[in-house]
C-alpha cells in the first residue's frame, strides 16, 4: 500500500452527511499548547468515498515528499559569576545551584525501544512498529511522540494513511489535530488550509488549541484574513487567548495591516491581558525607518506601559528597540548595551537613574497598606495573638527608630554548621560598631540553654541591640514590618526571607509594585556565611530597575538570554539611548 499523500484530496473523501459535532477538549494536544478546553468528546470523521473501496481511495493519494528542515539552532554559554545585590537576576538560581537536586528528564523516555521514523513508512512496516508497542493506544502514543518531535509531515501522512485502511476510512480527531500542527510547524500552509476547510465542514467548534493552530497556520497563507474570521469563532464560545491576539497581530503586519494590527492590540489590552515580547518586538520591527508620529507615539506608549506595569523586554526585543530608535529619520537617536554603577550613574551616559526610595507620599501609601492588609488583616493572627501584637506596639513606641532591624533567628542560622547564638553575635557586634540603633527580632527559645543557644551569648546581643522575642508559634515577618516601616524611610531591615507571602496579601498592582520597589532599596543581605571570616552584606540598589525617560534619553532594563530571573529579582542588563543635539 502506497502512503498517504498530501491532505489535499482529503476533501473529495467526505461525500456522505458532515456530522456537526465539537472536537475534543483535552488530549495530546496538551504537550504543546496551554489553554483550557471544552468538555471531552471522542470524536472521529470518516475517510470513506462514495463509490471507490477504501484501499483505492488510500491508492489515489499519492506521496508528496515534502519536508521542511527545523533550522532553530541555540548556542548555550556561561557567564562568570560576579557579585552583586539580593534582587539581581540570576542570583536566586546560583544559589539554588549549591544544592543540586537531580535534573529531570527533558525527553520522554523511549517505550519498547521504539524508534520513531524518520521517513514515511508502509502500512506492513507500521504494523510491524505496532507489534513492538506493548503500551496501551498505540496510536495516541505515536502521534503525541511525533507531535513532541517535530516529524515531517510526510511520516505523518503515511500514519493518517495506515490508521484510514485499518479502521474503514476513519481518523481520529486527535490524529488530524497532530496532523495539523506539523503542518503549522514546518509552515505548509497549503496543507494547513485543507485541515481547516475539513475541520469546518465537520464540526461546529474546536478545542481552544485546534483555533490556535489554526489561527498560526492560517496567518502565513494567502487566504491569512481568515485567520480573523477563527478568532471571531473563538470569542463566541470562549476568551481568545494572548496567543491569538500575538499570532493575528503578527499576521497583519506581515502583510501591512497596520490598522487592524493596532485593533487587536487594544482588543488585548482591554481584556486585562498583558501582550509578549514577540507582540511588542512585530511592532517595533515593524516601524523600523517609519516616518509615522502617529506610529512612534504608539511605541513610546508601549514603553512606557513597560514601565507602568513593572516589565521588562528581552534581549531581543531590546536589541529591535535600540533598532528603531535609531531608524526614526531624523531624530538622530544612538543607542548602547551597558550597564549601571552602583551609585545609580549609568556608565554609558553618565546620567543618574531614578532613586530606588519612595517618595514621601508614596511610603505614606505604602505604610498604610502594609499595615492593614498584612499586620491587621488577614495575617494578623495567623501566627500570632491579639494580646502579643499589642505588647509589641507598645514596645516599639517606647523605642528610639531604629537604622536596621534583624531577623534574629533567620541570620543565626544562615550555616547550618556553626551555633546559632555565636554567629548573630558575631553580626550583631559587626553593626553595633558603627552605632546604628539596632533591632533584633526572636522566638523566645533562643533564650533557653542548650548547644546552640549559648545563654552567655545571647547576653551580649541584648546589651548591644534592642530586643523583642516572640512565642515559638509567631511569626516574625509583621513584626519585622512593622517594626522597620515605623521606624521611618532611612531603616533597614536584615533577613534572607524575600517575603513573597506577604507580598502576596497586598491585592492591588499598585502596592505590589511599591512594596518591592521598597524592600529591594531596604533589605540587606548577609553575603558571608562562614563564623569567624569578614561578613560582608550584598549591596542595596540606590537606583529603581525601571524603564525611565527624561524626553531626550531612555533607560530600559531588559533581561539577559543567558541569565534566568525570577519573578521577584531585577535585570542588570540596560539599554541606553540618547538622541543626539547639534
Amino acid at each position: 500500500m502506497t502512503c498517504l499523500s498530501g491532505i489535499r484530496s482529503f476533501p473529495k473523501l467526505w461525500k456522505s452527511k458532515p456530522y456537526f459535532g465539537v472536537g475534543p477538549g483535552h488530549s495530546y494536544l496538551s504537550l504543546f499548547l496551554r489553554g483550557s478546553g471544552i468538555k471531552n468528546q471522542q470524536r472521529s470523521f470518516s475517510l470513506k468515498t462514495m463509490s471507490l473501496q477504501n484501499t483505492k481511495a488510500v491508492n489515489m493519494l499519492a506521496a508528496k515528499g515534502r519536508f521542511v528542515n527545523k533550522g532553530d539552532k541555540e548556542s548555550i554559554k556561561r557567564i562568570s559569576a560576579r557579585p552583586s545585590h539580593l534582587f539581581a537576576a540570576g542570583e536566586a538560581k546560583k544559589r539554588s545551584q549549591m544544592n543540586p537536586s537531580d535534573q529531570h528528564q527533558t525527553l520522554l523516555p523511549k517505550k519498547n525501544n521504539i524508534e520513531l521514523p524518520t521517513k514515511p513508512l508502509s502500512s506492513e512496516e507500521w504494523d510491524k512498529l505496532k507489534e513492538d508497542y506493548t503500551g496501551k493506544n498505540f496510536e495516541n502514543w505515536i502521534s503525541a511522540q511525533m507531535s513532541q518531535n517535530h516529524s515531517s509531515v510526510d511520516v505523518a501522512k503515511s500514519l493518517l494513511a495506515w490508521v484510514a485502511a485499518k479502521n474503514n476510512g476513519i481518523v481520529g480527531y486527535n490524529l488530524l489535530v497532530m496532523y495539523l500542527h506539523l503542518c503549522v510547524f514546518h509552515k505548509q500552509t497549503s496543507e494547513v488550509i485543507d485541515v481547516y476547510e475539513i475541520m469546518k465542514a465537520r464540526y461546529k467548534s474546536l478545542e481552544p488549541g485546534a483555533y490556535t493552530l489554526l489561527i498560526r497556520g492560517l496567518i502565513h497563507s494567502d487566504r491569512w484574513r481568515e485567520a480573523f474570521q477563527v478568532l471571531e469563532e473563538v470569542k463566541k464560545i470562549m476568551t481568545p487567548s494572548v496567543r491569538n491576539y500575538d499570532d493575528c497581530i503578527q499576521g497583519a503586519l506581515l502583510h501591512q495591516d497596520v490598522n487592524m494590527a493596532w485593533n487587536f492590540y487594544e482588543e488585548l489590552l482591554s481584556q486585562k491581558f498583558t501582550p509578549t515580547l514577540e507582540t511588542l518586538k512585530s511592532f517595533f520591527d515593524f516601524g523600523k525607518g517609519i516616518k509615522d508620529d502617529y506610529y512612534s507615539n504608539k511605541l513610546l506608549d508601549m514603553l512606557l506601559y513597560l514601565r507602568n506595569n513593572h516589565l521588562y523586554p528581552g534581549e531581543s526585543l531590546a536589541h529591535s528597540i535600540k533598532t528603531w530608535f535609531e531608524s526614526i529619520p531624523g531624530k538622530q537617536w544612538k543607542g548602547q548595551f551597558t550597564t549601571i554603577q552602583k551609585s545609580g550613574q549609568c556608565s554609558g551616559c553618565g546620567n543618574t537613574i531614578e532613586s530606588i526610595h519612595l517618595s514621601p507620599e508614596d511610603y505614606d501609601f505604602l505604610k498604610e497598606k502594609i499595615m492593614r492588609d498584612v499586620i491587621d488583616g488577614g495575617d494578623r493572627y495567623r501566627k500570632t495573638t491579639p494580646k502579643e501584637l499589642k505588647t509589641f506596639e507598645n514596645f516599639i513606641k517606647s523605642c528610639p527608630p531604629f537604622d536596621i532591624v534583624i531577623d534574629g533567628l533567620n541570620v543565626a542560622k544562615m550555616h547550618p554548621k556553626a551555633r546559632e547564638s555565636e554567629f548573630l553575635l558575631e553580626v550583631v557586634s559587626l553593626l553595633a560598631k558603627q552605632n546604628l540603633q539596632l533591632l533584633v527580632l526572636g522566638r523566645k527559645h533562643m533564650l533557653a540553654r542548650n548547644s546552640r543557644w549559648r545563654s552567655s551569648e545571647m547576653e551580649k546581643v541584648q546589651k548591644q541591640a534592642y530586643c523583642f522575642f516572640a512565642d515559638d508559634i509567631s511569626e516574625d515577618d509583621p513584626f519585622l514590618l512593622y517594626a522597620t516601616l515605623n521606624s521611618g524611610n532611612n531603616c533597614q531591615f536584615i533577613t534572607n526571607d524575600l517575603m513573597r507571602d506577604h507580598k502576596a496579601c497586598l491585592l492591588d498592582t499598585k502596592t505590589q509594585r511599591l512594596f518591592f520597589k521598597w524592600q529591594r532599596g531596604h533589605q540587606l543581605a548577609i553575603r558571608s556565611v562562614f563564623p569567624g571570616s569578614h561578613i560582608t552584606f550584598q549591596p542595596v540598589l540606590s537606583y529603581d530597575t525601571v524603564v525611565q525617560t527624561t524626553g531626550d534619553s531612555w533607560h530600559i532594563p531588559y533581561d539577559s538570554d543567558l541569565v534566568e530571573r525570577y519573578s521577584y529579582e531585577v535585570p542588570t542588563k540596560w539599554l541606553c539611548l540618547h538622541r543626539r543635539t547639534r
